[in-house]
């Protein structure tokens, strides 16, 4: 059994989330939609580029603050959004949003959360996200916004690429309900975990106070039979324009993946966009978000602030969507095997180690600042060189175009 003094990477980790998890609950952290083939892509895609140093340049004083949707933040990575925290860990998202004050960055509760707005907002001080999940009755959509406004969040984010329920075939496989109750597909899984059976026996109740149900014990598919029926499943952008006015403070969309909609978001008056494909739980094979990056802030990055969220597990991975374009990034599973395998502890640990490889990568990079990286610190792994691209040709039009333009 890993402790957390033998974690050094985000890997570890995952391994310890699995070895303390009963398999229905793991398998909800780590799966997706369809084949998975974006969960895997959204990480696996980083490897399609390469970092190119520069030398002989001052590191001794290493900056990565950045003000990130209207929020300072020490580090350019923010907490995601997700749900059921509570039954990873009975410290839930309270245990998260305090790990993510105390590494100085601003954490997102999710509309999912087994933690209320108001809990939150008494948790922390630091700045705070609430996502929002657009039901079709404006009085409950309101509702959750004046309560963001009492409880002091700063930033509403409105998800939109869940209009329909992702094929998730893990969770209905290992029999995953809400909240976790046996039934003959899960009780073995949930039998060799007799100290989270007995945790989890322990704790309050989990519910989930931010979705006006009282159905809060059901499967899988009965919140998909939910969400079917609450939510709204055409959002437009006249409901945008209400939800800001509404609001009235720095807001944002999460799920955009397209340059189309990147520019419509802009000319909205957004204050940004989260370049996000759920994690690969929504829409099977979807576009690993690293190869958006670059193509969506060129065209809108000079009008709001371009955050790319999904596949992050090293802070190479942040540095690379940095140079090509992003403000800062987003993490959700990460965290999540941090919370499970160690409560808090594990989330802060899980902290410190990507902002320790961040700051590791920007110094062998040559950059003293976030702020100095940019499309010259990118090559395409299986880019020809320049030199041979007059004779023989490139296979540069792999390059995504914005990334072209600039080694043009």
């Amino acid at each position: 059994m890993k402790r957390l003094d033998d974690c050094f990477n985000l890997a570890d980790f995952r391994d310890a989330a699995r070895q303390r998890l009963p398999s229905a609950l793991f398998h909800y952290i780590d799966g997706g939609a369809d084949d998975e083939l974006t969960v895997r892509s959204n990480t696996t895609a980083f490897d399609h580029y390469r970092l190119v140093p520069n030398y002989l340049r001052s590191i001794s004083d290493i900056t990565t603050d950045r003000t990130v949707f209207g929020c300072h933040v020490d580090w350019p990575v923010l907490l995601s959004p997700t749900g059921l925290n509570r039954a990873f860990n009975p410290s839930g998202e309270i245990a998260v949003a305090r790990a993510a004050a105390e590494a100085g960055t601003t954490y997102a509760l999710s509309g999912m959360g087994t933690t209320s707005i108001e809990e939150i907002g008494k948790a922390t001080t630091a700045p705070k996200i609430f996502q929002l999940y657009l039901f079709n009755d404006d009085a409950l959509n309101f509702a959750l916004i004046d309560r963001c406004k009492a409880a002091g969040f700063n930033v509403l984010c409105l998800t939109v690429d869940c209009i329909a329920a992702g094929n998730r075939e893990r969770d209905l496989r290992c029999g995953l309900t809400v909240p976790p109750t046996l039934n003959r597909r899960n009780l073995f899984g949930f039998t060799r975990h007799p100290l989270w059976c007995l945790r989890y026996a322990a704790s309050e109740r989990m519910t989930m106070p931010n979705i006006p149900t009282t159905d809060g014990n059901g499967s899988i598919g009965t919140l998909a039979s939910y969400f079917a029926q609450k939510m709204e499943q055409n959002i437009t952008w006249p409901a945008v324009e209400k939800l800001m006015r509404r609001w009235d403070g720095p807001f944002v969309i999460k799920g955009l993946q397209s340059v189309a909609d990147a520019r419509d978001a802009a000319t909205a008056g957004v204050s940004g966009i989260i370049v996000s494909n759920h994690g690969g739980r929504q829409l099977g094979s979807a576009a690993p978000t690293i190869d958006l990056i670059a193509d969506i802030a060129d065209a809108v990055g000079d009008r709001l602030d371009v955050v790319m969220d999904g596949g992050i597990r090293r802070g190479t991975h942040v540095v690379k969507a940095l140079a090509m374009g992003a403000r800062a990034c987003m993490i959700g599973r990460p965290y999540l095997y941090g919370l499970s395998a160690f409560g808090q502890p594990g989330v802060q640990r899980v902290l410190t180690l990507l902002r320790a490889e961040i700051r590791r990568t920007l110094a062998l990079l040559g950059c003293a600042s976030v702020d100095a990286l940019g499309h010259s610190h990118i090559r395409l792994a299986n880019q020809i060189p320049q030199f041979f691209t007059h004779a023989a040709g490139t296979n540069a039009d792999a390059l995504p175009p914005a990334l072209l333009r600039s080694s043009a």
